[in-house]
């Protein structure tokens, strides 16, 4: 059997930890060795928690990360690869935590540190997450805000100089040098956890390997409607959108009933908004439950949410508050079973919106389509996948 360390290193969403803790426990049930380096240990103990694995601190770069970044290499010059010394700081400790486990193959959840000790060892490494953070192999690093006036220049400049500084850091180490800033990211097998349509890169599908999205489903209780007979509307919203009050409105006046399930509410604090038509869930929802008997589903565009809600064919209406989510709010768009409320100005009429997504038949037609397109898809199912994958790379040293 095999050793296998599995690393995350950069970006603070759970949806890291999930997708490692998915992987973590299909290789202990091979029968294969586990340990984890993670950058937010507080985090991790609660998703990763009950693993008997040994669970160490990632080593990260402290200072806070770019404001406004434009490619993945602006957000690596924020995450210590602006100049050799600090970033060979975080390389040499990466380097003594791989020579003291001796994993036979490095797993890299967001980790390009991780992959760049990997290299400087001679250890096989993979790199596993969403689109976002697995780019396009062979190409420039995309620019993530194409509506904004991005001087190209600019995003050449930071490839340039993180491929510089890595390259001088693995010559120095007796590593061999990257060829494009992109290899930083992909280690020697990319393990793409999601479909075309989840893709913030909209590449063709025929020129990548699709596992399907890796996620954690905490348990929920079953869901509670209001009464009625309008339609069951699915709500995850968290108070730091500025359009959740307004969407709750026009959801209640345009005949819904809506299960809210609001994290803030649920510990306590005060329902913004009032109807018999609108049920405040009380704790986590299960999601499969809720969404089976849900007509829409109105979400930030979390990873596990946006899944369900696929396989479940409902169509979406997404509120991203985040850049990663607004590209993805876009792509699910494209593919016509959402729309992408961050799109909209600051002032706008919601119950339009939503009277759309209920009476216009081709979001709702997209959606089964999507989701006849990935029936049976199941975590077990890409759990294995992976396994597989690894277990390969793992046979190949």
């Amino acid at each position: 059997m095999a050793h296998f360390h599995l690393a995350w290193e950069l970006g603070g969403a759970p949806a890291h930890a999930g997708r490692l803790r998915i992987v973590a426990q299909a290789l202990l049930a091979r029968g294969h060795a586990v340990s984890l380096s993670v950058r937010d240990l507080a985090l991790a103990r609660r998703l990763l928690g009950d693993l008997e694995v040994p669970l160490l601190q990632a080593p990260v770069w402290l200072t806070a990360g770019a404001q406004g970044a434009a490619s993945l290499a602006e957000i690596m010059l924020g995450a210590g690869y602006q100049e050799a010394q600090g970033l060979d700081g975080l390389l040499r400790g990466w380097r003594a935590a791989l020579a003291l486990l001796k994993p036979d193959v490095l797993v890299a959840e967001f980790a390009p540190t991780a992959l760049l000790a990997a290299r400087s060892l001679d250890i096989p490494s993979a790199a596993m997450g969403a689109a976002f953070t697995l780019p396009p192999a062979g190409q420039p690093l995309p620019n993530f805000r194409p509506w904004e006036a991005v001087d190209l220049a600019r995003l050449a400049a930071a490839e340039l100089h993180v491929l510089k500084v890595m390259n001088a850091l693995l010559v120095h180490h007796g590593g061999v040098p990257y060829v494009q800033a992109a290899d930083a990211l992909l280690g020697q097998q990319q393990l793409l956890c999601a479909w075309p349509e989840l893709d913030h890169y909209a590449r063709p599908a025929a020129t990548a390997t699709w596992l399907g999205p890796a996620f954690v489903t905490p348990p929920g209780a079953p869901p509670q409607w209001p009464p009625g007979q309008g339609h069951k509307v699915f709500v995850y919203l968290r108070q730091e959108h500025p359009a959740y009050v307004a969407v709750l409105h026009a959801l209640v006046l345009e005949g819904c009933r809506v299960l809210c399930y609001q994290p803030e509410v649920a510990a306590g604090a005060v329902p913004p908004v009032h109807a018999t038509s609108l049920a405040w869930a009380r704790g986590p929802v299960d999601l499969a439950a809720a969404l089976s008997e849900a007509r829409l589903c109105v979400n930030q565009g979390g990873e596990g949410t946006v899944a369900h809600a696929m396989l479940a064919a409902v169509p979406m209406l997404l509120l991203p508050t985040q850049l990663e989510r607004y590209l993805l709010a876009q792509r699910l768009e494209a593919a016509g079973v959402a729309i992408n409320g961050g799109r909209f100005p600051g002032t706008v009429d919601w119950r339009s919106v939503v009277r759309s997504l209920l009476m216009d038949g081709r979001t709702l037609l997209a959606a089964r389509q999507v989701a006849e397109r990935y029936a049976g898809f199941s975590q077990a199912q890409l759990a294995g996948r992976v396994v597989e994958r690894l277990e390969a790379l793992a046979a190949r040293r």
